[in-house]
């Protein structure tokens, strides 16, 4: 087992060195290279009307007339998405796409993805958006066929691209400063600072510290609608204190050749908010988190054929969770985890003709797992990911093809480990533009793959089964975009339409045993999954000093558990998945000020999977606006107040049940560039 692992490493050390080696080689300067257009430009991006599978993105533009605090916010607003939220500012947020669960999305920050083996999901309540330059998302996975080959290894791709250093004419620094404040004690102050060393190396650095105390309003109805029907209470323990710094040197030897090295750490201290539950309150949980990691990223054109590009990685995160009011032998629950990854990453990417290319990535990556639980076993994943992919683009079709192999070895230091598993999952996409004239395309997708079972679903504490199989997921696809340059005042109308059906196999469920104290993970579980994903945008400008933006975007769903014929959940709603959802925005952009409204909608959903009155959650709308006035100082300062009212219609709706949302709040930010 660790030997097959060593010849990975072995592998990947020979590819990182041949690559090294040919960038030494001298390259003939004089030489003139041509290289398609076509190839050059479908290579690194992709507008979203022409993406084979359906892809998102929100642009630093987009996000500052999105009223949204943190990335959890901003996704909301993508069509196709739940966000689990755990109510306030400190609440735990994971986001699923098209119901196939949190654990089927892959995050990647630049392009490299955050791991989370206890858990499965990635916490996005702790990335913050003033270092954010774009938001993409992807079912399937994207256009991009040169990258890591974990982004092929899951049912969808949130991936978040921070700022990279831009200097203005013979500035060699730049200082961004924001401060937020607001409802319920908020203060967020962060700064950044990017510098110049040097022709080919430039720096960054940047930080935020957040603060709340999360002691807002609600209310709790029972019994009739009479006025004594309702009592008032404060959200208690719900205050979070988080910290957030990166630090990143950019070298760009030659538009050919970049690298890139970051260092990240987040810490965060949170009070838990109890449910709401009539006559119940434990208002004492906490949860401290620390994460750290380093990564570094390097490409290098090698010829106008083949470019070489390596990723690393490592990751040390620390979770301790304190519940003082257990019903145990100690009195209290007082947990620590601490996990660590050792990741690497080797991709070539090969323009064999004009129109085709082709890419081979391989991954190699070692996690690690303890805890202070009594008889944990330790355990170690050893995981090697090998992807070969293909495009075809012409002027009527894009076209490309993926086949992953997937080596996973388990290994602990006491008691049993989970299964070794290799599989191969195979991908297929295509767009299809029947007119030349009209930029109006057919596209579709087929999928299939995996998620492998977590540390927590394995061994858990009488509760985790070492024999669980992975989730299995096969995903279609078919849809329509277009997109359309109508006259001068309306530049710009886009729409895209995408029908779904996703099939869950093997779904792990908690089942209960003969002790209701007791349970234990299983495969049992088959979800059906039906839907419709539309978006549309309009951006025009009637007048030469005003322009509106015009965004929106609606789902439906139909995720039933269609598990056992007999059961009383059969053929009902997954929980906490809507029939319908969807959100919009208008922005308005003048000299003067800049004005935004958004809205959010969702319908009801059901708390668990039988859908009963009794257990139905009724559906929630949330609107927000705001006014924005920038204005220079001198020639190099520019200073930006953004005032916003959140929640304008004061509704403690419920994303889970017993966990309220904030009413209205206010939040101002001053923003200073120099």
């Amino acid at each position: 087992m660790k030997k097959s692992f060593c010849v990975v490493c072995i592998y990947l050390w020979i590819v990182c060195s041949s690559a090294i080696y040919a960038q030494k080689q001298k390259v003939d300067s004089t030489r003139i290279y041509k290289i398609p257009e076509v190839t050059v430009t479908e290579q690194f991006r992709t507008r979203e009307v022409r993406a084979t599978a359906p892809t998102q993105v929100l642009s630093a533009d987009k996000l500052k007339k999105l009223n949204v605090l943190q990335v959890s916010d901003a996704v909301k607003h993508l069509a196709g998405v739940t966000v689990k939220d755990y109510g306030g500012i400190g609440g735990m947020k994971t986001v699923s796409l098209r119901s196939l669960g949190a654990n089927h999305t892959a995050v990647g920050y630049d392009g490299i993805t955050i791991s989370d083996c206890q858990s499965g999901q990635i916490d996005l309540s702790r990335f913050s958006l003033d270092n954010v330059d774009r938001i993409s998302l992807s079912n399937g996975q994207s256009d991009n066929i040169f990258q890591p080959a974990r982004f092929f290894a899951s049912s969808g791709t949130l991936n978040i691209q921070t700022l990279s250093p831009v200097f203005k004419e013979n500035a060699r620094t730049n200082v961004r400063f924001s401060f937020k404040t607001g409802s319920w004690g908020l203060i967020n102050p962060s700064i950044a600072i990017e510098q110049r060393l040097s022709k080919r190396w430039t720096a960054s650095v940047n930080g935020e510290w957040m603060s709340a105390d999360g002691h807002y309003p609600y209310s709790i109805h029972y019994g009739s609608a009479k006025e004594d029907s309702v009592s008032h209470h404060k959200r208690k323990n719900s205050q979070v204190q988080t910290l957030r710094t990166e630090a990143a040197l950019f070298g760009n030897f030659s538009s050919t050749e970049q690298w890139k090295l970051k260092a990240y750490y987040y810490q965060s201290s949170r009070g838990l908010p109890d449910a709401t539950v009539f006559y119940y309150s434990n208002p004492a949980q906490h949860l401290w988190d620390k994460s750290t990691f380093i990564q570094s990223q390097y490409k290098k054109e090698i010829s106008p054929k083949v470019v070489f590009q390596t990723s690393a990685k490592w990751n040390w995160s620390y979770q301790h969770y304190l519940d003082p009011h257990t019903y145990n032998l100690a009195g209290k629950e007082d947990n620590s985890y601490y996990q660590q990854e050792y990741y690497l990453s080797a991709s070539v990417l090969w323009r064999t003709f004009r129109n085709l290319s082709f890419s081979l990535s391989t991954d190699g990556a070692i996690n690690t797992m303890r805890a202070n639980l009594i008889d944990f076993p330790y355990p170690t994943r050893y995981s090697w990911l090998t992807v070969v992919a293909a495009k075809y683009v012409n002027e009527h079709i894009t076209a490309s093809a993926s086949a992953l192999f997937t080596l996973i070895n388990e290994d602990t230091r006491t008691g049993d480990s989970g299964d070794n598993h290799r599989k191969l999952s195979p991908y297929v996409s295509f767009s299809y533009q029947p007119f030349i004239e009209h930029d109006l395309r057919i596209r579709a997708f087929y999928k299939h793959v995996f998620r492998l079972p977590t540390f927590n679903d394995l061994y858990y504490s009488q509760i985790g089964n070492t024999k669980l199989k992975p989730e299995n997921t096969s995903q279609y696809n078919v849809g329509l975009t277009y997109s359309r340059e109508i006259c001068s005042w309306l530049p710009q109308v886009s729409a895209t339409a995408d029908f779904y059906y996703n099939r869950v196999t093997d779904k792990i469920i908690a089942k209960p045993t003969g002790n209701i104290f007791k349970w234990s993970m299983e495969n049992l579980g088959i979800v059906d999954i039906r839907g419709v994903d539309a978006t549309a945008s309009i951006s025009f400008q009637p007048w030469e000093k005003l322009k509106v933006d015009l965004t929106g975007n609606y789902t439906y769903q139909r995720a039933l558990d269609i598990t056992d014929s007999q059961s009383k959940t059969y053929r009902n709603q997954i929980a906490y998945t809507p029939r319908v959802s969807g959100s919009g925005q208008v922005g308005i952009e003048t000299p003067w000020i800049n004005l935004s409204y958004s809205l959010l909608h969702s319908g009801k959903r059901y708390t668990t999977g039988q859908n009963l009155t009794k257990n139905r959650l009724e559906g929630y709308s949330d609107h927000s606006l705001s006014a924005e006035r920038s204005f220079s100082i001198k020639k190099k300062t520019s200073i930006s107040l953004n005032a916003e009212v959140l929640n304008l219609l004061n509704k403690n709706y419920e994303i889970v049940n017993y966990f309220p949302m904030p009413g209205r709040s206010f939040r101002i930010t001053l923003k200073l560039n120099y």
